[in-house]
């Protein structure tokens, strides 16, 4: 891989246009105060948010989890997060955390010793401009993910509250010149359909609003700068592009079904818009090229060790 192509460039901008796996219709996110986000462009396209930036950082992180196994998928296994216990039972981990690090159950936690680690190994950071790179050297050390897609430790213990940085990789899908495809149905109670609603008996008729589009299209956009300026060293630098991309072919590959009636899948490759000439690896070249960066940033004593720290959550 040219990773010196990408050092001249400030931002690697990706897209790819999605379809429906079965049909045309498809059900965006909502929101509980908007509804759908539509909104209408200068030139007058109707348009809708079908996925945010918010929920697709947690989609990345998802396609990286076994959920069968409580571990990384197997090519990513090596790399640092940290894992919540209350009592003896395992119940969250910093990658399916929508905060990661700042999931309330590792840094609220009554036990305090995560983050009296957190405030000894930031410590000169409690005054004067925040040293950015000092800071994300420590949150490296403990959640690779923290990195990639951005964090905020919101605790005045920590920092003042000061501590956070913006997403490496951010992703968002939208669709164009969309239309509204109203349905409905009703909920049927055979025994009694005159009951009370209220608690479920009756029957309900019900509408609901999808949509379809001419073009639904995901964008990702990796700041290769952003990373470079974190000052972590070669190896760390080839990790987090790599990792990133990974993400994007696995994401496309396997994690596009949105909602039960938002199934979709890609209808063309993804194309590069910058730099132009620069391709993305196929996921089985990403595959073969992980473990050798995830081992030399291990080596290097990048990570914590072991790499997965476990949290008590009281």
């Amino acid at each position: 891989m040219n990773f010196e192509t990408l050092n001249i460039y400030d931002r690697l901008l990706i897209q790819v246009e999605l379809e429906p796996v079965q049909g045309t219709r498809f059900q965006p996110t909502g929101f509980p105060d908007l509804g759908p986000a539509t909104y209408t462009t200068a030139d007058g396209k109707q348009m809708i948010l079908v996925e945010s930036a918010q929920s697709m950082a947690n989609r990345l992180e998802a396609i990286c989890w076994d959920e069968g196994n409580s571990d990384w998928i197997p090519v990513l296994k090596g790399l640092p997060y940290v894992r919540v216990f209350e009592n003896e039972n395992v119940i969250t981990n910093s990658i399916l955390e929508s905060h990661r690090l700042n999931s309330p159950y590792i840094i609220e936690s009554q036990d305090k010793s995560f983050v009296d680690k957190l405030k000894t190994e930031l410590g000169g950071l409690e005054r004067g401009a925040v040293d950015i790179a000092a800071f994300v050297k420590v949150i490296l050390k403990y959640d690779v993910g923290s990195v990639l897609h951005g964090i905020f430790l919101a605790k005045k213990e920590l920092a003042g509250g000061r501590l956070r940085i913006s997403r490496s990789l951010s992703s968002f899908i939208e669709a164009e010149n969309v239309y509204i495809a109203p349905s409905g149905g009703v909920k049927f109670d055979r025994v009694d359909p005159k009951g009370d609603t209220g608690k479920g008996f009756g029957n309900v008729p019900f509408h609901r609003e999808e949509f379809n589009a001419e073009r639904i299209i995901a964008y990702f956009n990796l700041d290769v700068r952003q990373i470079i300026h974190y000052r972590l060293g070669e190896t760390a630098n080839r990790l987090l592009i790599v990792l990133a991309m990974y993400k994007v072919r696995k994401f496309l590959e396997s994690g596009l079904r949105l909602r039960t009636a938002c199934d979709l899948k890609p209808s063309s490759d993804l194309v590069v818009f910058s730099p132009s000439d620069f391709t993305i690896p196929s996921i089985q070249e990403l595959e073969s090229i992980l473990p050798g960066l995830i081992d030399d940033a291990t080596n290097q004593g990048l990570f914590a060790s072991p790499p997965v720290t476990d949290v008590l959550y009281k």
